[in-house]
């Protein structure tokens, strides 16, 4: 067997990983002021933070071209693959993944398994990470897709934005728009629910917020099984990042956490500052 692995540009990588020779990553195209950029290749985070304080019109994002999705697909298997395990963002945000079930026949001579990740950023790019490490040591198919769901399954992912604005009107916040009318002067803590964003609970101000974060995150390190995985993610946010990580750090001083940025596609609706907290099993 030899096998590939696809995924899309809002996975969060070191650069490393993205030079690896068996990963392939599609970018997703976001249209700022009418001007498209592909992710990954035409603009990265801090650029686009800098363009979107600027901006005159709301941005979007678009999902990939299905064509080019399938043209790679056919480019891998010329290229001597067999299977390729296809790692995109959650259903509950994009309709790619879905997309992908219609094509994956289309391609001869190469099996092609489209995983929905249920989630997007780091703990997306976690998943990559670990499809690749056991590829490289032979595993099966059967055993990638396994340690796939066991990272997935034992998500939790909680995080706070300045504006419910941008998510609810890209479509991506369950009621998104009776929650923005409701939520004036209050903090809500927001969670991804069975791959969707969803309130988790309203706070009255930002300091609270952290706080109850804070207090969720310990209770999943109390009663997860270690080891364990945490990252910080944040949307030209560094400071608040950084200032977080020092407090959990000093409460569970076994705990190493992890700092990450969301890209362009995810800044494009959960909006700058936005500050996530992922936990999984590794």
């Amino acid at each position: 067997m030899k096998l590939a692995i696809v995924t899309d540009s809002t996975a969060f990588l070191p650069e490393e990983i993205k030079n690896h020779p068996d990963l392939y990553i599609i970018p997703i195209p976001v249209i700022l002021d009418g001007k498209l950029y592909n992710e990954g290749i035409d603009i990265e985070s801090d650029e686009y933070y800098e363009l979107l304080k600027n901006s005159k019109e709301f941005p979007t994002t678009s999902q990939p071209s299905l064509g080019e999705t399938l043209e790679l697909y056919e480019k891998l298997g010329k290229q001597g693959y067999d299977t390729i395990i296809s790692i995109h963002l959650s259903s509950g945000i994009s309709g790619f993944i879905e997309n992908l079930y219609g094509i994956t026949d289309s391609i001869n001579g190469v099996k092609v398994i489209p995983y929905d990740s249920k989630i997007t950023s780091t703990p997306m790019g976690h998943m990559v990470i670990e499809a690749l490490r056991l590829a490289e040591d032979g595993a099966s198919v059967e055993t990638i897709i396994q340690k796939l769901d066991f990272i997935r399954d034992s998500l939790h992912v909680y995080f706070i934005v300045e504006d419910l604005n941008n998510l609810a009107r890209g479509g991506r916040l369950t009621n998104g728009a009776a929650l923005v009318a409701g939520l004036l002067k209050i903090k809500p803590v927001l969670r991804f629910e069975e791959g969707k964003i969803v309130l988790f609970e309203k706070i009255r101000s930002s300091k609270k917020a952290f706080a109850r974060i804070e207090d969720v995150i310990g209770q999943h390190i109390e009663t997860m099984e270690a080891p364990l995985k945490l990252t910080i993610i944040h949307g030209n946010n560094l400071a608040v990042a950084l200032q977080e990580k020092a407090k959990i750090e000093a409460k569970y001083p076994e705990i190493s956490i992890e700092i990450a940025h969301f890209g362009p596609v995810v800044g494009t609706h959960l909006g700058e500052k936005a500050v996530g907290f992922t936990i999984s099993k590794i």
